[in-house]
């Protein structure tokens, strides 16, 4: 199962990723970071997609993908 991790200390709570995600999974986590902003959270599955990274203007996510994540992105069977 792919998932996304969050570098907290990076974060500025601007949501960007959650209007990114086509699968509308994130969303704000109620907890604040060492500069008082609020970080987000993933609730529910993750396909991989990255858009969440990639829209990210500060870095703060990284993205694994499940090993069938990558072939199906990759055009192979899985």
């Amino acid at each position: 199962m792919s998932r996304i991790v969050f570098l907290e200390d990076r974060c500025k709570g601007c949501r960007l990723c959650v209007e990114a995600c086509p699968v509308h999974i994130l969303r704000p986590s109620g907890r604040f970071n060492h500069q008082g902003y609020e970080i987000m959270e993933m609730d529910g599955q993750c396909t991989g997609c990255a858009s969440c990274a990639v829209m990210c203007p500060d870095a703060a996510i990284r993205v694994f993908k499940s090993a069938k994540a990558k072939s199906a992105a990759e055009g192979g069977a899985a």
